[in-house]
């Protein structure tokens, strides 16, 4: 699909100068950009849920739940 996009002289000169080395176009070397940014993205927001998910702190049931299991474990040994 063909899009227009806008963005600061500099930039397109770096970005053209990059695609030359890579050897792609300056589409292909956009689209491969983007394709990284989004996976990268996606990434940062798996870590960020698994984070919030361990930092919070254990809620009534996962409580209740512990204590459930506590109750079926063998007694400790008292050496």
């Amino acid at each position: 699909m063909k899009t227009a996009i806008s963005m600061e002289d500099a930039l397109l000169q770096q970005a053209d100068e990059a695609a030359r080395d890579l050897g792609l176009s300056r589409s292909g070397l956009i689209a491969e950009a983007l394709r990284e940014y989004l996976q990268q993205r996606r990434k940062n927001a798996i870590s960020e849920q698994l984070n919030r998910a361990c930092a919070n702190e254990p809620g009534p049931e996962a409580r209740r739940l512990v204590r459930k299991l506590k109750t079926k474990l063998p007694p400790q040994d008292r050496w």
